[in-house]
């Protein structure tokens, strides 16, 4: 499997990292909306997660049942070292890019 991010994976792998211990479908995808001001359904948010996770980005495990659930538990997701890695890899090297474009006359 592909070592590389898209962009939907990079922001939910950015999302997950941001969220510590809070992380599951639902939560994903109110912060994307909180973020960017856009829906993004449930089901593509665990789409991504468990690709992220067969990648290797991102770990999940089982957290409490609560009442409030019926007794269901929810999957947290963390991100790992590789995940953490690679998004400071994306980083550093978008900044170069960043660093190398002329600045721009505003008056244009």
């Amino acid at each position: 499997m592909s070592k590389n991010l898209g962009t939907l994976e990079e922001t939910i792998l950015l999302l997950v990292a941001v969220m510590v211990d809070a992380a599951y479908g639902y939560s994903v995808s109110e912060e994307y909306f909180n973020h960017f001001g856009q829906r993004i359904s449930i089901s593509a948010v665990h789409t991504v997660l468990n690709r992220l996770e067969r990648k290797g980005f991102i770990r999940s495990e089982m957290g409490g049942a609560t009442n409030i659930r019926g007794g269901r538990r929810k999957r947290i997701f963390r991100i790992t070292n590789l995940g953490l890695t690679t998004l400071e890899n994306i980083q550093r090297n978008r900044m170069k890019l960043w660093d190398m474009m002329p600045k721009l006359n505003s008056n244009i």
